[in-house]
């Protein structure tokens, strides 16, 4: 299954909600590259998130296009219609090249029984004993389990063929980055199950570059993994050995590799990501999720004056509005709201005090995971503060920018792609 346009082996999808740190991002990506690592950069933003702020797609292409432009970046970069549906993706069709596919609404929903009967028919070999080079034991399965399996997942391959072939008739094939998201279901995917799914979209003529499986532990927004990381490290050892078995048997593009969602600031899981992308001499395609609007309220607050006291009054309008702010999100924050300083605490804080409170480094005393999770969800605070914040994020630019490239650089890019 050969595409024309290919993503690299690394890539980083670097969320922007208000498009004004394309630039503070990309020199984050130039630094890797100084140091002999290329990673490509995917500005992604989601349609809720676009609903929430305001803004349509051509703006984030602006921003990414600028960005690269001044910077004379000369390698590849790609903006994500990031969890996109057959109902939301009109309006990327233009200005995106890279396409999150989003099916969680049909895992779990029976394909019809006929349908499950000829994917069993057209793959027996799915059946039995499998060996899969890279995992230590053979799996075996029955008829009985993947009727089961194909029960689950089969809808959601069939739903991500219509959403891929729609995009297709407007872009013209091989035109645009397909990834497929199957991590929104309650448990992980077995090492069968997402054989399954690959081998489905195979069928459905899918040239999926990135596939982003579901991980055991929690990936909540904006702060650590919580979870076995052993058993992380196992589960995603495993998926690279089935994708490299789904390359070589089924036709899926070679530059098939793991996306992981939400994985900005899981600095516990990226030296066991690091170790396998190393074991297997494959890539990954990590999403930073909503990070950089975290620095841009760190860069405000540590600017002092005006800046400081804009980061106070978003967190108090975010507190004042928590359960608005939290049901979106609800299954990827967990926030202890007796940890949740009030607005009188927080008033006469200095700008040391509210950056040790909201910048992630778990080994500070005052870092406060709660706060940061609401202030993650709590972009809607500053959307609506429309020209005051954004205003703010000008003025104090230098001290925003610097946040932002060294939080991406330092703490994302060095400890998962540079020794």
């Amino acid at each position: 299954m050969s595409t024309s346009l290919i993503l690299d082996r690394f890539s980083v999808g670097v969320g922007d909600r208000f498009a004004h740190q394309a630039d503070a991002q990309l020199q984050a990506f130039i630094l890797a590259a100084a140091h002999g690592v290329e990673v490509t950069p995917v500005w992604n933003k989601s349609n809720r998130e676009h609903s929430i702020i305001g803004s349509e797609p051509a703006a984030t292409r602006a921003a990414a296009d600028s960005a690269v432009r001044k910077a004379s970046w000369k390698r590849p970069y790609f903006l994500d219609a990031d969890h996109i549906r057959l109902e939301t993706v009109e309006r990327f069709l233009a200005p995106c090249d890279f396409f999150t596919i989003d099916v969680a609404d049909t895992i779990g929903q029976p394909a019809p029984a006929s349908a499950v009967e000829i994917f069993l028919d057209r793959h027996p070999e799915l059946i039995g004993s499998l060996s899969l080079k890279g995992i230590e034991a053979p799996f075996n399965t029955t008829r009985t389990g993947i009727t089961q399996f194909a029960g689950k997942y089969l809808l959601a391959t069939q739903e991500a063929g219509r959403i891929y072939r729609h995009i297709a008739a407007r872009k013209g094939s091989g035109c645009f980055i397909t990834e497929v998201s199957m991590d929104e279901t309650d448990l992980p995917q077995t090492p069968p199950e997402l054989l399954l799914i690959l081998v489905a979209l195979a069928d459905e003529g899918v040239p999926v570059q990135t596939i982003a499986p579901k991980f055991t532990g929690r990936f909540n927004k904006g702060v650590d993994y919580v979870g076995d990381i052993t058993q992380f490290e196992r589960e995603f050892n495993n998926d690279l050995a089935v994708i490299a078995h789904a390359v070589s048997q089924y036709g899926l593009p070679t530059e098939l590799k793991l996306s992981v969602h939400s994985g900005s600031d899981k600095f516990s899981i990226y030296a066991p990501i690091r170790r396998a992308l190393k074991r297997f001499n494959a890539g990954v395609h990590l999403k930073t999720a909503g990070t950089t609007w975290l620095e841009e309220v760190i860069g405000l607050a540590g600017a002092g004056g005006n800046g400081l006291a804009l980061a106070q009054a978003i967190y108090a309008e975010a507190l004042s509005h928590i359960d608005e702010l939290c049901a979106p999100y609800a299954t990827v924050i967990d926030i202890d709201r007796d940890r949740l300083p009030s607005v009188n605490t927080v008033a006469p804080w200095t700008s040391d005090q509210f950056v040790a409170a909201l910048q992630h480094d778990p080994n500070h005393p005052s870092f406060n995971s709660s706060l940061r999770q609401l202030v993650h969800v709590g972009f809607k605070v500053a959307a609506k503060m429309g020209p005051r914040y954004l205003t703010a994020l000008k003025h104090y630019e230098k001290e925003v920018s610097n946040t932002v490239t060294n939080n991406l650089f330092e703490r994302h890019l060095k400890p998962l792609f540079l020794d």
